[in-house]
């Protein structure tokens, strides 16, 4: 699937891509607004009905991934709800021995997520990943979500890699087309994010969902 001596830089996503999104769709699509609904005193129904037009208003925003903005939109605690449900939080399947792999090579290996601080610092106090990484960038450092392009502007200033020897693994469509638009050659979509839900269209990209399946990995 990959010609890894075509590759120096492996980039990856974190939620959905290295930890299985079931943790982030249950907490966002039903724990959050049910603690919505208790704190306002209305249905879970009435609740949802009240986020989701904010949910696509700021759907490929900064904003959507800020803790801070939901906390002061909202006036809940995120960080302590999210603290609430942690036990979801694992990887998803074959990943361990990915990262295993990815270490043990030559290549620069870097996470990069539009998950807010707060909420990184939580899921690796639950899964030890940074000894996997040379580097840790959340897309909130910058300014910019990953779905901009001032995003990898800034990446690749910080970590000084050749987009046309790099490989890109993420769940989303939108942030995989802005890649290829950067100039990420190599791309790769996880089909099945959440273990809960069944594989989902990958479109114009290769889907992988086992690990295993790009193993070996060559220097």
């Amino acid at each position: 699937m990959i010609n890894w001596h075509d590759i120096d830089t492996v980039l990856l996503d974190m939620d959905g891509t290295l930890l299985d999104l079931h943790f982030d769709n249950h907490f966002w699509l039903e724990y959050m607004p049910a603690k919505y609904a208790e704190k306002q005193g209305i249905s879970l129904d009435a609740a949802k009905q009240h986020l989701e037009p904010i949910f696509v208003q700021t759907s490929g925003q900064l904003q959507w991934y800020c803790l801070d903005y939901w906390r002061q939109t909202l006036d809940l605690d995120m960080v302590a709800i999210k603290q609430e449900i942690a036990h979801l939080i694992t990887l998803r399947p074959s990943t361990e021995a990915f990262l295993t792999a990815l270490h043990q090579s030559k290549k620069q290996v870097v996470l990069i997520t539009n998950a807010h601080q707060d909420s990184l610092s939580l899921k690796l106090e639950r899964i030890a990943l940074s000894h996997y990484f040379d580097y840790m960038i959340t897309s909130h450092k910058y300014g910019y979500p990953k779905e901009q392009p001032p995003f990898w502007e800034h990446l690749a200033k910080e970590i000084h890699f050749d987009p046309s020897r790099a490989l890109f693994i993420d769940d989303s469509l939108p942030i995989l087309r802005s890649a290829r638009d950067y100039g990420i050659k190599h791309l790769l979509a996880i089909s099945r994010p959440d273990s809960k839900l069944p594989p989902k269209a990958t479109e114009e990209f290769l889907g992988v969902d086992s690990y295993l399946s790009l193993l070996p990995i060559n220097d």
